[in-house]
């Protein structure tokens, strides 16, 4: 068995889910600064963790948190201007 593993049966699961809360905190506070390979990586690894049926709860918690998204959809929300400049 990995060292990692055992170090990690040491924790409690109260701990151990601290950790994880912790953690997903942490990137989900970095998502912005993460490259977009990372970012895809961490997504389908989540996805995967909980399963397809979170795939768009999770999308759609990121679309609404995540910075950069955010700015691309309030810019897509306003209006375009007609052509007869109104």
């Amino acid at each position: 068995m990995p060292e990692s593993q055992e170090r990690s049966k040491e924790l409690s699961g109260e701990a151990q889910e601290r950790i994880y809360r912790t953690l997903g905190q942490g990137v989900t506070s970095s998502w912005s600064n993460l490259p977009q390979a990372i970012q895809q990586e961490l997504f389908e690894a989540a996805v995967k963790s909980e399963g397809e049926r979170m795939r768009e709860p999770i999308a759609q918690f990121l679309h609404r948190e995540h910075h950069r998204t955010k700015s691309g959809m309030q810019a897509r929300a306003m209006p375009e201007p007609d052509s007869k400049g109104g």
